[in-house]
């Protein structure tokens, strides 16, 4: 049994490890940066980072080049912001400025989702899906392909300069700059049509503010990824301050499980033999040398943490080697870590003892508590989804039910009426029709009200009557002149108003405009 402890123990790597951003040893902000060449992880939360990164990358780079077929009068670029025109497309939805609303919803969701994650999971954003960090990832597989992993990373920067050494830094950043560049092309060719912008901007024909864009976000990629990494989270993120708000005793956090895991040492075989207390943990530093952040977990929860779990999946492996139940580190909750940890120090009476949390069998007690999937379907999590699928059902209504056709009228302000030849009064509006479908069509315009009165339409009509046909071109506002003309003897009709009508008789969208008739002595 002691030659099988000691092969145990004994295969379990040992790092010498400094966890530079920990709270215990963090220097001030001034202070030169301590380089941390973090070292690769393998396991489950490794595996779903490097899905989270190939599908946010790929979304963000190949979108710009997806086809969407609109028909001859619109762009068939499935998702493109397209100022010139005033237009937002995505797919089969168009967006116009005057509907703005939909892209605050967007937002208020994105808010609303961001507190659901961070109340359920954490920073959750922060470990996977956030652009800085799915960057520094993608950096870091370039540095590791050229440089290797932790160790000869380190070895290299501590040694001289030497030619393979520049020619490793020199490729290196060279990658990193072919990525940034990457960086900044695709986010303008959601700005343009793609494959024109990118002939236009390698031919040097593309406007100045798209090289000028390009050059900001190259830099920017580059140094933040490449260069500032962690800073970029801990000093200029506002989100690690802001986050502990959404957190409570039932949110899921990547936790050091020191009731189980304390006291920690490397002797395991010796102090066992003493009769000594022995936790969990072997003190391999396995924890630390993956961390991106630099941070120690064993120190507690620290604003650094950006809870990407590599300390998860690094600590796992460990206790795979040993024979012991993984999980020393994990997400829980504050809530069970708080029920463990007085249950392995009687109540905070004494010092944290392993053995209090096992029964005769070394298995856990059945008063330790461990993770339930139902904790994230709590009335603060169900409130936060509410509010998210509320927002979410309440624009699909506000998408499905909107009109394409949109009518909008001004009076002329001077004259305000024409008193004719025969007695009759004219009045004189100037009409707006907005065909907000990527197809021409033809658009009735009409008045309901005042049974004498008589509509004409400048260009379009010479005999007066009370609805034209008038053409419209795809997307686009028709300025129309429509002037509404009262014989003397109705005059009376004129207090009662009446209505301009803008209809599609084929696609039944419609649009009315309440409209006032001046008269002389009128108020």
């Amino acid at each position: 049994m002691q030659q099988n402890s000691t092969t145990i123990y004994s295969s379990v790597e040992r790092h010498e490890a400094e966890p530079v951003n920990s709270a215990k040893v963090r220097k001030p902000l001034y202070e030169k940066r301590k380089k941390i060449f973090p070292k690769r992880a393998e396991g489950r939360f490794r595996q779903f980072k490097w899905l989270v990164m190939l599908i946010t990358l790929g979304i963000y780079y190949l979108t710009p080049w997806i086809r969407w077929d609109r028909g001859p009068h619109a762009p068939d670029q499935a998702v493109l912001v397209d100022l010139a025109g005033r237009r937002f497309y995505f797919f089969f939805i168009e967006i116009w400025p005057q509907e703005f609303f939909f892209v605050a919803g967007l937002l208020v969701m994105a808010g609303f989702g961001l507190f659901l994650v961070t109340s359920a999971v954490g920073r959750a954003w922060c470990g996977y899906a956030c652009p800085q960090t799915v960057w520094v990832d993608l950096f870091l597989v370039v540095e590791r392909a050229i440089e290797g992993d932790r160790n000869a990373r380190i070895k290299l920067d501590t040694g001289p300069w030497t030619l393979a050494k520049v020619w490793k830094r020199v490729s290196k950043h060279a990658i990193w700059l072919v990525i940034a560049v990457a960086t900044g092309g695709a986010w303008i060719f959601y700005f343009a049509d793609a494959p024109t912008l990118l002939v236009n901007f390698a031919t040097l024909r593309a406007p100045p503010v798209a090289y000028i864009t390009v050059a900001i976000l190259t830099a920017t990629t580059y140094i933040f990824g490449g260069l500032m990494r962690e800073q970029v989270c801990t000093y200029m993120c506002p989100w690690p301050r802001i986050q502990a708000a959404m957190l409570d005793e039932s949110s899921l956090v990547v936790t050091y499980n020191d009731w189980r895991g304390e006291p920690r040492t490397r002797h395991a075989k010796k102090a066992i033999a003493a009769g000594e207390s022995v936790g969990d943990c072997v003190d391999c530093n396995a924890c630390v040398v993956v961390c991106p952040m630099g941070i120690d977990i064993r120190d507690g929860q620290q604003m650094e943490c950006i809870t990407c779990a590599l300390c998860i999946d690094a600590c796992d492996n460990v206790m795979d080697k040993i024979g012991k139940e993984r999980g020393l580190i994990a997400y829980a909750t504050l809530s069970d870590y708080s029920a463990n940890m007085a249950l392995a120090t009687a109540g905070g009476t004494a010092a944290v003892d392993p053995k209090r949390v096992r029964d005769g069998n070394g298995r856990f007690d059945d008063k330790v508590r461990h993770f339930n999937w139902r904790i994230i379907f709590r009335p603060r999590t169900m409130l936060y989804f509410g509010i998210w699928s509320l927002a979410g059902f309440a624009l699909l209504f506000a998408l499905l039910s909107r009109d394409r056709l949109d009518l909008n009228v001004i009076h002329d302000r001077n004259p305000q009426f024409v008193v004719e030849s025969d007695g009759s009064i004219r009045n004189g509006y100037g009409v707006k029709l907005l065909n907000m479908i990527p197809e021409p069509r033809v658009i009735t315009v009409s008045i309901e009200g005042m049974p004498g009165a008589t509509m004409k339409i400048s260009g379009h009509d010479d005999v007066g009557g009370r609805s034209v046909d008038v053409p419209v071109d795809p997307d686009k506002v028709t300025a129309l002149r429509v002037f509404v003309t009262l014989p003397k003897s109705r005059i009376a009709e004129a207090a009662e108003g009446f209505q301009i009508i803008a209809e599609d008789r084929q696609g039944h969208e419609r649009d009315v405009y309440s409209a006032n008739f001046n008269t002389p002595g009128a108020r």
